[in-house]
């Protein structure tokens, strides 16, 4: 690691959390079996996203640390498979246990490198506990079925893990991410390797270990940090790989669909969005302009369901964007370890820039700029800030209201009747989530079913748990990475006729 004090704070956080972790001496690299392997691969740098500071140096795993994850995590797979289901059961309950108890340096661990605030992760890190704990339940109750068939025969339907399943996660919420989708993969019967972005590895890696000390075996969690085009790539060529479940952009999401496709091998996509929070003028206009701020400014934007479009009946249009405005310079910004942040910076040099250049566009294309739209002042230079922006007389043709912008931007337009309301919720490839505000019951429930969305919500936002189903319709996605439509995704259906 770096020196402690030479990304500041942040870096002085990680290292320390870092130890607490995984021992003393530790550095970062893939975890394979029950320990961490230094990597062959390019360097990569953690920047600390409040300053723009070096935290830590490491090199990724590469194609050879690929390679030897891969055939770890076969290993593991056979073993997970031997046990039985109450005991895969057991060992992912006390899996969870480890990590509601290690919550604290996970949560310092996180804000320090991924800028998310310390509080938020806090909240995350016990989610993944709880996502475990409900998982573990599952193990012993996936059942098959016999199918009465027109012959003698006795015909059972049985459910069968598929071996190695490849989890490739975002930086935006790395601890979160690997708790929501390796639970159900190991839940199923499979084995893990886990793929984190290359910005965020850490929790990831304490995760892991955390795992093994829970008494689950060797091999069955594998994490592998690197770039997608090396060590993901690398990955998901192994031949050990059975599946890949993979969560980020849509670009980079077609990419991993060819490539598993022309393996001949099933994929999980949970992608992008653009999605719409409708408000008519019948609605609690105090509760909507409070969640359209949750919607979009929670994790400073950088969510894949974030409600970045903000459609508002013309009768109380100008009155919601105000109030909406008002509220967003009351979102208190600042260090992501500092327990009073509500909202930390954009986590990256490379999406702060793409974020700060859509707003720009808008602004060029005739938006106006109603709140944010430049780094707040008081806060530390050469960090990747932005505060929470509000964009008005947006046009539905304007890019601002078209792409996925995956940052604290949040674009609003008029509506007149229900049908345009509709309409312009669904004028975007994107579908996978959305939201409506009205007193109407019967106009929430047609809504609803008329937006093309994954997740919708009714009079409020952002609500999910691992026992209900998400993913996206359009280009937010194939498949479902929760609920019991994950295991059956996670899993191979056999018929056995006797």
């Amino acid at each position: 690691m770096a020196d402690g004090m030479a990304g500041g704070a942040s870096s002085l956080a990680a290292t320390e959390a870092f130890k607490a972790l995984m021992g003393e001496g530790a550095s970062p690299g893939a975890w394979i079996g029950s320990r961490i392997v230094p990597g062959t691969g390019s360097p990569v740098t953690l920047t600390d996203p409040a300053t723009g500071a070096e935290i830590l140096a490491y090199a990724e795993a590469g194609a050879e640390g690929a390679a030897r994850a891969a055939a770890a995590a076969e290993a593991g797979s056979r073993a997970w498979a031997a046990l039985t289901p109450p005991a895969r059961g057991r060992a992912l309950w006390a899996w969870g246990e480890r990590v509601a108890g290690a919550s604290e340096p996970l949560a310092r661990l996180e804000a320090a490198v991924s800028g998310k605030p310390v509080r938020d992760c806090l909240r995350e890190a016990a989610a993944v506990a709880d996502m475990l704990r409900y998982w573990a339940g599952w193990t012993d109750k996936f059942e098959g079925r016999v199918v009465p068939v027109p012959t003698t025969h006795h015909v059972t339907v049985r459910h069968e893990p598929h071996g190695v399943i490849l989890a490739i996660t975002p930086w935006n919420a790395p601890l979160f991410t690997a708790g929501w989708n390796v639970a159900p993969i190991l839940a199923a019967g499979n084995a893990c390797i886990l793929k984190p972005s290359e910005f965020t590895p850490l929790t990831s890696l304490a995760f892991a270990k955390l795992a093994l000390e829970a008494g689950v075996p060797e091999g069955v969690v594998t994490v592998v940090p690197g770039t997608g085009p090396v060590t993901g790539a690398a990955l998901l060529a192994a031949p050990e790989v059975a599946q890949v479940v993979f969560v980020g952009s849509p670009e980079a999401g077609a990419v991993i669909g060819a490539s598993a496709a022309r393996r001949g091998i099933p994929a999980v996509l949970e992608l992008g969005g653009k999605s719409a929070n409708i408000v008519f003028d019948d609605a609690d206009l105090g509760r909507a302009a409070a969640g359209a701020q949750a919607a979009i400014f929670a994790g400073c934007g950088q969510s894949c369901v974030a409600g970045s479009r903000l459609l508002v009946q013309r009768s109380v249009h100008a009155r919601l964007v105000e109030a909406v405005a008002e509220g967003a310079a009351r979102i208190r910004l600042g260090h992501p370890l500092d327990p009073e942040t509500e909202m930390g910076p954009i986590a990256n040099a490379r999406q702060h820039a793409k974020v700060t250049g859509m707003v720009a566009e808008g602004l060029a294309a005739g938006a106006r700029l109603v709140a944010g739209g430049v780094a707040p002042p008081g806060l530390p230079d050469g960090g990747f800030w932005l505060a929470p922006t509000l964009l008005a007389d947006v046009s539905p043709a304007m890019a601002i209201a078209r792409d996925e912008v995956f940052g604290p931007v949040l674009a609003a337009l008029p509506f007149d009747t229900e049908e345009e309301a509709i309409a312009l919720a669904n004028a975007t490839r994107f579908g996978l989530a959305g939201a409506v505000w009205t007193a109407d019951v019967g106009r929430a429930h047609r809504v609803a079913a008329r937006v093309k969305a994954g997740t919708f919500w009714v009079n409020g936002y952002r609500s999910i748990h691992v026992s209900v189903p998400f993913g996206g319709f359009g280009a937010s996605g194939i498949g479902r990475s929760s609920g019991v439509e994950a295991l059956a995704a996670y899993t191979l259906t056999l018929a056995v006729w006797i």
